[in-house]
């Protein structure tokens, strides 16, 4: 391929633009061939890139479809036809510059801040890797590392143009840096993903296939030790055996605060609970957003000093959960202590076998300490992994790409919804649809990068939109292509019925998948053995 390059850079605080791999600020090295790309960049003075993409000539024809993968593990991510537009968004919010309307931190989940989504029709982009693809055959653009700055790769079908660019904002370039490894791989869709994953040195995952309860998608923060006691009992009767019980938000005494548990919800504290489901035979899991705090946590009142700020030293909302919070800069040395006397406490003072990780993106939405997001997240990852040592993660709401290999489970989509068809108002906001189609299109994961967390599948009658038909839908998509298998539910209310599903569930072998896609608006997923066909926007099996 034939590269082209766009480039805007600061230098001697004069913005400049070019279209040449070198000049008298910089130098571009650069190694292409048919299956690789690399860029280093020798700058000959302090330089720092606006804009730094490389431009081929691409077609995809109109039998192709274009995957790319969003931003981070709830970002919608499918493929697409080259005629259609990414329009994922409540129509409502098109048009709004998210970057100016952000109360609370509203878009802040995504990449919207810094980056334009495409509001016109052949214009697709996604981080990190691509593939556009031909019956089982395929072409995949992956990056062989984030850890220089975030690669996003924009398939144009108008321009007939695949664009690689690398988001390093905030990084100032005064030594040679290698910025860009992109590998080119062509051939069936399973081999070209073993080949992307043995060039980026990914080990297997170390994990099985596992079930187990969470209590999220029921309580939500109104979880309690009564509640917990009561769907434990229930849940360690059954015949089927249960591998990990998880307490999900709700415990603390508010984000941030994670060693304070709610006196009132939790009187026993949350080693208790740990015991007791040990007793039971099961693992015992606990949520934690490790990098957010919320303004009325003892934790930011005391040091807000550690809170990631703007240019103007103003605090930064990472999101609107909770009424908004802030995000912890992980390069001071004293959040990394507090960090890491939690996890102690977590995992082996309270004996938690298992921590599902939340909202992870947050330490990374803005550029500091002269570091690109990339490479934040990057750093943040094996921070984390350092943390836990050998114990169970479970990463949720994180980048994909610098978590390969460092998460045993990962969350591959959206948190489900109670009802079909609830309306995002987000590329990263609730949705039973969009969960069930990166479920279908990130199944490539799944054994390479970790063990895909398709999120929930529920099965009681109460605190439910979703009649028996649909809840059904998303129990055999789970169990056909995920490899963890949660319940939020008092089982002890299920009908034989009920428990013949879930047996079903959790119980039988990953079958080997054969063909997955969804044609306008039919999702059908094939095995050797069987083939579930249904109209994912009306949850109607066909």
């Amino acid at each position: 391929m034939n590269w082209k390059y766009s480039l805007e850079y600061y230098a001697d605080g004069i913005l400049k633009k070019t279209t040449n791999c070198s000049n008298d600020d910089f130098i571009l090295n650069v190694n292409s061939s048919d299956s690789y790309l690399s860029v280093s960049v020798l700058p000959k003075r302090k330089i720092e890139f606006k804009k730094f993409d490389l431009i081929a000539d691409y077609k995809v024809n109109r039998d192709e479809r274009i995957f790319t993968n969003g931003y981070q593990s709830w970002t919608v991510s499918r493929e697409y036809a080259p005629n259609e537009a990414m329009d994922e968004f409540n129509p409502r919010f098109l048009g709004i510059k998210k970057s100016k309307f952000n109360p609370l931190g509203m878009w802040g989940a995504g990449d919207l801040l810094w980056h334009d989504y495409p509001e016109k029709q052949g214009v697709f982009y996604g981080y990190s890797y691509a593939y556009v693809r031909k019956g089982n055959k395929l072409t995949l653009f992956g990056s062989l590392s984030e850890r220089a700055g975030y690669t996003i790769l924009t398939f144009d079908t108008n321009e007939n143009t695949l664009t690689v660019s690398k988001d390093l904002e905030g990084v100032c370039f005064d030594s040679e840096k290698r910025v860009l490894d992109l590998a080119i791989i062509s051939g069936e869709y399973n081999s070209v993903f073993d080949r992307y994953f043995n060039l980026m040195n990914i080990v297997k995952p170390r994990v099985n296939r596992s079930c187990g309860y969470t209590t999220w998608y029921n309580y939500y923060t109104h979880v309690t030790q009564d509640i917990v006691k009561r769907d434990l009992k229930a849940i360690s009767k059954l015949d089927t055996k249960i591998d990990i019980f998880q307490i999900d938000d709700g415990y603390e005494r508010t984000v941030g605060d994670w060693l304070e548990t709610d006196p009132v919800k939790f009187p026993e504290g949350m080693k208790t609970v740990a015991d007791s489901i040990h007793k039971n035979n099961m693992l015992a899991g606990l949520w934690l957003a490790p990098f957010g705090v919320t303004p009325k946590s003892n934790i930011f009142k005391a040091h807000k000093d550690w809170i990631v700020t703007d240019e103007k030293g103003k605090y930064h909302f990472s999101s609107h959960n909770w009424g908004g919070f802030y995000a912890l800069d992980i390069y001071n040395k004293e959040v990394r202590a507090h960090l890491k006397n939690v996890f102690d406490t977590v995992l082996n003072e309270w004996g938690y076998d298992m921590v599902k990780l939340d909202f992870l993106y947050a330490c990374c939405q803005r550029p500091i300490h002269n570091k690109s997001r990339g490479e934040i997240m990057c750093d943040a990852m094996d921070l984390i992994r350092e943390w836990c040592g050998d114990k169970i993660i479970l990463g949720c709401g994180v980048p994909l790409a610098p978590a390969f290999g460092k998460v045993d489970f990962c969350r591959i989509g959206a948190d489900v919804a109670l009802s079909w068809n609830k309306k995002p108002f987000s590329r990263e906001d609730v949705s039973t649809i969009n969960t069930l189609t990166n479920t279908i299109y990130r199944r490539h994961l799944d054994g390479r990068a970790w063990l895909n967390d398709p999120d929930v599948f529920l099965l009681r009658d109460n605190n439910i939109k979703m009649p028996m038909s649909q809840r059904k839908i998303v129990a055999r998509v789970n169990s056909m292509l995920g490899n963890l298998l949660f319940v939020s539910d008092d089982v002890s209310t299920y009908t034989d019925e009920q428990m013949k599903i879930f047996n079903y569930t959790v119980s039988r072998d990953k079958p080997e998948i054969v063909s997955a896609e969804i044609m306008d608006g039919i999702a059908c997923i094939r095995t050797e053995n069987e083939e579930l066909k249904f109209n994912i926007n009306e949850g109607r099996v066909l």
